[in-house]
């Protein structure tokens, strides 16, 4: 049986409605299309008649975003990129369209699992404030007027350090080649199961990223904060403001049991992705070799 399949597309991107046309056609030529929506209007994923794949066309922030949106659904993902790195594409346009057969129709679908992350945040009195998922990453961030502000930190409830600086990021595996790299923290490979804490701008030499278990609770207590009008020092999700963080409030994550599973192409392993995207551990280049103009 073809797959049912539930479309979601950027129109922002440049090559997004040549791309568009394509994809569709593979579609209806080896699968059933249920629904396309789009990208920015974070509609709920439709399930009357079920849905046996979503396909996100367009880049990173796209396909994390349609992610979440398949927490719940508990069919796999697909990311076409369209985008600049892509990362988290499984495919790109010219790989999807010679495996549209196979990914279409009744063919077997390799994947990927990520788990979410869960925080709750309580005030200072214990009354609940709000609560989120992440799939790549929550940070806490300092927010303006960007002064210090100061975390208090403990796992798994052992006596933890005190970090001043501009913010802490709990990540994901998923998450750590996005916000926690590029603050310095370790890139985790996806088939390992824990949890990322990485200090933001720390006011220390020695607080340093730190891998923990998934099955670690972490716990922020919020010691100083920024407050400046309608802004301040926030809680993010997966790039998105969230909510407002106070002082006194405490802020617990843990590792989720929702489960979202990314289909990959079976013919490029996590380290070829890595380098050919991230240019990891990539040897120094002379002037002029990626298009930066040299000595002749």
């Amino acid at each position: 049986m073809p797959r049912s399949v539930v479309l979601i597309v950027n129109h922002r991107k440049p090559r997004a409605a040549e791309a568009l046309r394509e994809v569709r056609g593979l579609i209806e030529q080896h699968g059933k299309l249920v629904a396309q929506l789009e990208a920015d209007e974070h509609e709920p994923i439709p399930t009357n008649g079920g849905v046996d794949l979503v396909i996100a066309l367009g880049g990173d922030g796209t396909i994390l975003s349609a992610a979440g949106r398949c927490l719940q659904l508990g069919c796999p993902l697909l990311g076409v990129n369209m985008g600049k790195v892509g990362f988290m594409a499984g495919y790109e346009l010219e790989s999807f369209r010679a495996a549209a057969p196979v990914l279409l129709g009744n063919g077997e679908l390799t994947t990927r699992r990520v788990r979410a992350l869960h925080a709750d945040v309580v005030g200072a009195d214990g009354t609940p404030r709000c609560s989120a998922v992440a799939l790549n990453e929550f940070v806490v961030t300092a927010g303006p007027p960007y002064r210090m502000i100061t975390l208090d930190v403990s796992v798994d409830n052992a006596p933890g350090p005190s970090v001043s600086g501009d913010g802490l990021i709990v990540s994901t595996p998923l998450g750590s080649t996005a916000y926690n790299v590029s603050a310095g923290g370790p890139i985790v490979a996806p088939g390992v199961d824990a949890s990322i804490l990485t200090p933001i701008a720390a006011h220390s030499l020695s607080f340093r990223p730190i891998v923990v278990p998934a099955s670690s609770e972490i716990r922020i207590t919020i010691e100083s904060v920024n407050a400046f009008e309608d802004a301040g020092t926030t809680l993010m999700v997966d790039g998105q403001v969230h909510d407002r963080l106070h002082e006194g409030d405490i802020m617990r994550v843990r590792t989720g049991e929702e489960i979202v599973e990314f289909v990959i192409d079976p013919s490029v392993s996590y380290w070829q992705t890595l380098i050919g995207k991230m240019h990891w551990a990539s040897a120094p280049s002379s002037p002029g070799s990626r298009g930066i103009p040299g000595d002749r």
